[in-house]
């Protein structure tokens, strides 16, 4: 065991055993270092354990302290159930155009963030100065590819900048997979719940899904396994890491077994990686794509959740599919990938990941802990590793009357029902936990809290 989280058990257990108290004062971090005889750096990771537990909590310009103990709330259930191929309805509900702090599933970015993506974008225009009057190049440009390929080749998943190709954002990505994989009428599989968006990208390719259903450990991958043995599948589309809305990441026995489910009946799995990268505590998962031997995993990620969606950009790793994938690239601006590019050789990516991961982590434990008050009882909530998004599930609740009745009051959330095609999900809903819970968060969960206990049947 890495010598920080000995250190956090040992904290705990003194917390545990009252020996610390509810709002007592920790040392300072340098304080804490000298007296294990470790490196500040450690207790920096000691204290950010022990603060994504909820056992500590950070007052600025004051220091660290004992948090209030906090329930812990069940799980939701999964419920499994046999699936079956299911037409998309042609009048999904469109996601509402406003944006609101709940709904939608972002992040902000620093003063630091900012200020490195501003100097990048600066050094990006006087190098790329000759290029930019010049159509980009369609695979993408050579220093992105490179850029993307060290970083994740350094995370243990080894690519090559040849095997990439840059594209408008992940949606796109996956939008490609597809129609290169599949033609109208073929069937797809998805996890059940699936992030709407993706229902909706089905929908308007003419496809027919089957919702696999979800488990603790990630997906039923005997379900789908049967699927495949009884051929009526033409691809697999799955988020397998903090997956969208359920927070579940396959373990890597899934990973690896879906990996060989797509290579032995060489039936294509498009791979949404677009949370990979936002973990709450360490080092991302290795991807299903790392475990593919002949290319049938088609991996697919984007800079939208980890910096913003503003800039349009993505990539994909199509393996045996490349050819006609690219054939379909018509090049993304060459400036927003010199920039990323230089943002990433410059280390500034990797500071800014390592930053975001330790606000998440006190995100989700200051989100949780308000849930916790405030929902009603028998509510479950998921306690996701990484990712922006909570699964709730409320007894009782009409989540269809809850969603019409927040966009009457224009609060921005999703409701369970906008994730299946089935009628699974009317008691549930999905909240983003990308951002610091501010007064304006509070007062919108306060108003969301209302609109639930109005909606729940007594």
């Amino acid at each position: 065991m890495a010598r920080y989280r000995q250190l956090a058990e040992k904290c705990i257990q003194d917390i545990q055993a009252g020996r610390l108290s509810t709002g007592d004062r920790m040392l300072s971090l340098r304080q804490f270092a000298r007296q294990h005889g470790i490196s500040v750096s450690t207790a920096v990771s000691c204290y950010a354990e022990l603060e994504s537990q909820g056992w500590l909590m950070a007052r600025p310009q004051s220091g660290f302290f004992i948090a209030e103990p906090s329930r812990v709330m069940p799980a939701p259930t999964w419920q499994s159930f046999e699936s079956r191929v299911i037409t998309p309805a042609t009048h999904r509900h469109r996601t509402q155009r406003r944006c609101g702090p709940l709904g939608t599933a972002h992040l902000a970015l620093d003063k630091a963030t900012r200020q490195a993506l501003d100097r990048s974008l600066r050094r990006a225009m006087k190098r790329a100065v000759h290029t930019l009057t010049q159509y980009p190049v369609a695979q993408g440009e050579p220093a992105l590819l490179s850029a993307l390929a060290s970083h994740f080749t350094q995370a243990g998943f080894a690519l090559g900048s040849e095997e990439l190709v840059i594209t408008h954002g992940c949606m796109d990505a996956v939008r490609t997979a597809l129609e290169v994989c599949t033609q109208p009428g073929d069937t797809v599989a998805v996890s059940s719940p699936c992030y709407n968006g993706l229902l909706d990208l089905l929908s308007q390719l003419s496809l027919d899904v089957i919702e696999i259903p979800s488990s603790a450990q990630g997906i039923d991958l005997d379900q789908f396994e049967q699927h495949l043995a009884n051929g009526q599948l033409q691809a697999g589309l799955f988020c397998t890491t903090h997956m969208n809305p359920q927070g579940i990441t396959l373990t890597p026995a899934q990973k690896q077994r879906l990996a060989k489910l797509a290579n032995h009946y060489r039936v294509p799995v498009i791979e949404d990686d677009v949370y990979l990268e936002l973990t709450h505590r360490e080092a991302p998962p290795l991807p299903t794509a790392c475990h593919d031997e002949g290319g049938f995993v088609i991996w697919c990620g984007s800079v939208s959740k980890t910096l913003s969606p503003s800039y349009r950009l993505g990539w994909c790793r199509p393996g045996r599919f490349l050819p006609p994938y690219l054939k379909r690239a018509l090049g993304v601006p060459t400036l927003v990938q010199c920039a990323v590019a230089d943002f990433i050789d410059s280390g500034a990516y990797a500071s800014h990941l390592k930053r975001v991961r330790h606000q998440l982590s006190q995100h989700k434990a200051h989100y949780l802990n308000y849930l916790s008050q405030h929902l009603p009882e028998g509510s479950r909530v998921t306690q996701p590793q990484g990712g922006l998004v909570l699964w709730i599930e409320v007894p009782g609740l009409d989540a269809r009357a809850l969603g019409k009745a927040a966009e009457q009051a224009q609060l921005d959330i999703r409701i369970g029902p906008w994730f299946t095609e089935s009628a699974r999900y009317r008691n549930c809903l999905r909240l983003n936990i990308g951002l610091a819970p501010d007064e304006r968060i509070e007062q919108e969960l306060a108003r969301l809290m209302t609109l639930i206990a109005n909606h729940c049947k007594r």
